[in-house]
């Protein structure tokens, strides 16, 4: 997927102002989707430098989904997914999930919230199973930690391993399963207490091809039989044939989506169609393909026309340009210089 560029910024805003700019229209918003970020902001101090790792980024997502969200190292991809799973304290803006605010929750509110609502996959297997438990025994654990029942944990545990193709590694340790079927196991223990949410950083980065499509194929499993809403975040393109849609991040914010769907042909036959949108953030911000920037060497300050049915964009240094764009400005009156 493309490098994207800012072309237009908002003015500096405070985090005071991007907080209360966000809570002032929650219910306009994504009032009825699943997961809502909305003018996130996320900043770390290290080593005495303010990194910004999230900038104001809008998400929505609904329920019953199955979306990825890719981008390059440092572009904040992470970060997103341990502010939605309750890992991490964002600093500003709004974010939910359910009926849960993570802005607002309290330490054993964010225990709860973790326990109940969301479940959670690491990259690292060792980081996801008990070494000397079972599988049935390490899917049996988050329920015992919620009070569920023996003969219950039981019964959910093995439908569950079932369900991920995995029922015959049940009294197996994790050392006896390959990296594949102990990932698998690990998608069960997320699954174990009924999330709404499954949240999977990385969880093909250390597995090959084969084995990689196996384990996302038992995700979408998860998600058409179970109704579970996955999010999984990746460095790795190929997820992407693998779910419905792929949000690209950049920078710390959203800049582009893949969306997927079955058409029919003429002949009657169904085929898969991917379309590419850029995404006007609720500031008015979007991101511009390198090869469009490239091709038309746009840099620097570009020129913003309002046509009858589009918005043009073109060299802010092309003297002929200009004064074409004026004269559009000039009929339109909405030309506008930006940055």
């Amino acid at each position: 997927m493309d490098h994207r560029s800012t072309v237009q910024d908002a003015p500096p805003t405070s985090l005071a102002v991007l907080e209360e700019r966000a809570r002032a229209r929650p219910e306009a918003f994504g009032r009825t989707s699943l997961i809502v970020c909305e003018s996130l902001v996320r900043i770390y101090q290290s080593e005495g430098i303010e990194v910004q790792a999230l900038q104001g980024l809008d998400l929505l997502v609904e329920e019953g989904e199955l979306v990825a969200v890719v981008g390059a190292s440092g572009s904040g991809k992470s970060t997103l997914l341990s502010v939605l799973s309750g890992l991490d304290v964002p600093t500003a803006g709004n974010v939910r999930v359910a009926e849960w605010d993570l802005m607002t929750m309290t330490a054993r509110e964010r225990v709860e919230y973790r326990r109940s609502t969301v479940g959670f996959v690491w990259q690292q297997t060792a980081r996801n199973l008990v070494p000397y438990l079972t599988a049935k025994e390490n899917v049996e654990l988050p329920m015992s930690l919620a009070g569920r029942p023996r003969q219950q944990r039981r019964t959910e545990a093995a439908a569950l391993l079932d369900v991920l193709g995995v029922a015959y590694c049940a009294d197996r340790r994790p050392g006896q399963m390959s990296g594949g079927e102990q990932q698998r196991v690990a998608i069960a223990v997320g699954l174990a207490n009924s999330p709404r949410v499954l949240f999977a950083d990385e969880p093909t980065g250390e597995l090959d091809t084969a084995t990689s499509n196996d384990v996302l194929e038992a995700m979408r499993s998860v998600n058409r039989e179970l109704g579970t809403t996955v999010v999984v975040v990746t460095h790795d393109p190929s997820v992407s044939d693998h779910v419905q849609r792929t949000v690209e991040i950049r920078d710390g914010r959203t800049s582009s989506e893949v969306l997927r769907r079955t058409a029919t042909r003429d002949d009657g036959t169904e085929h898969e169609v991917a379309e590419e949108f850029a995404v006007l953030d609720r500031a008015g911000r979007i991101q511009l393909p390198q090869e469009y920037r490239e091709t038309l060497d746009l840099v620097g300050r570009v020129r913003l026309t309002l046509e009858q049915s589009h918005v043009a964009v073109r060299r802010g240094q092309d003297a002929a340009e200009t004064d074409d764009a004026s004269s559009d400005a000039h009929r339109t009156g909405h030309g506008r210089r930006a940055r």
